[in-house]
């Protein structure tokens, strides 16, 4: 275990910083975990951002802005990570891409977009209700008339059938090594404190992760603060009708 990671055991979950989720040893593996709905979701944004431009929140690795920008689309991003803004400039296309290191809930650009996005749960990343809600009303400032702000997330539905709210789930298994997901759900203040362990030969590496989890009736009236309302709601991509068995969702707002 290296020095980094002892001071990650150390560290009260509570006083984590969410930042540090995605440094530079993230960044270097991001890409190795995909979820395979990538090309839908690039399908998805590509229909509504109507020829562009479009504004990534959390843009990461650019895994999703990359290829929506080789279809055209003119795609700018901003990430709290800068490890991972680097990691994107190093990929083929990523230099077409215009991203800067900041906080998403500031949206701190100078243009208007046709299409502003969040996904992969990243809207969550934003610890409390007022940087949420902030991050809605920076959005909505910087779109184009008839320009959607679209949200991905998990709906937090599998947090209410856990026993005492926390679990331990296992993620990979292989010969020397296997990966667990360990969690603790607080229903009142909607926080996820998880960290995913990899036990092997080498040791033991944590990778934590603190997320604050909404409903979309929660979402929705953020949306409204912001003089948005919502427009479509689908459990995937592939625009599929959402069910009471749904485990994701995706919002588009407008004006």
């Amino acid at each position: 275990m290296d020095a980094d990671e002892e001071q990650e055991e150390e560290t009260p979950m509570e006083n984590y910083d969410p930042a540090e989720s995605f440094n530079e040893r993230v960044a270097e593996n991001y890409d190795k975990h995909v979820r395979g709905d990538e090309d839908a979701a690039v399908a998805f944004l590509e229909r509504l951002a109507n020829g562009g431009p479009a504004l990534e929140l959390a843009i990461g690795t650019g895994r999703i802005a990359i290829p929506l920008a080789a279809r055209g689309i003119r795609v700018e991003g901003i990430d709290i990570s800068a490890a991972m803004i680097n990691k994107l400039r190093s990929k083929p296309g990523g230099d077409n891409i215009s991203a800067n290191v900041g906080d998403c809930a500031d949206v701190a650009v100078a243009r208007r977009y046709r299409l502003i996005y969040i996904v992969f749960n990243s809207l969550f990343n934003l610890m409390t209700q007022e940087n949420q809600v902030r991050c809605f009303q920076n959005a909505a400032a910087h779109l184009d008339d008839g320009g959607a702000f679209v949200v991905e997330g998990n709906l937090p539905t599998e947090f209410c059938q856990l026993r005492n709210n926390q679990y331990v789930d296992l993620e990979d298994i292989a010969v020397g090594e296997i990966g667990l997901d360990v969690a603790r759900y607080d229903p009142v203040t909607q926080i996820l404190e998880e960290s995913h362990v990899t036990v092997s030969g080498q040791g033991v590496r944590f990778k934590p992760l603190v997320t604050r989890y909404i409903w979309p009736g929660e979402m929705d009236l953020m949306a409204r603060l912001a003089g948005l309302s919502l427009k479509e709601r689908w459990a995937n991509w592939h625009r599929d009708p959402i069910k009471v068995s749904s485990t994701n969702c995706i919002s588009v707002y407008g004006q």
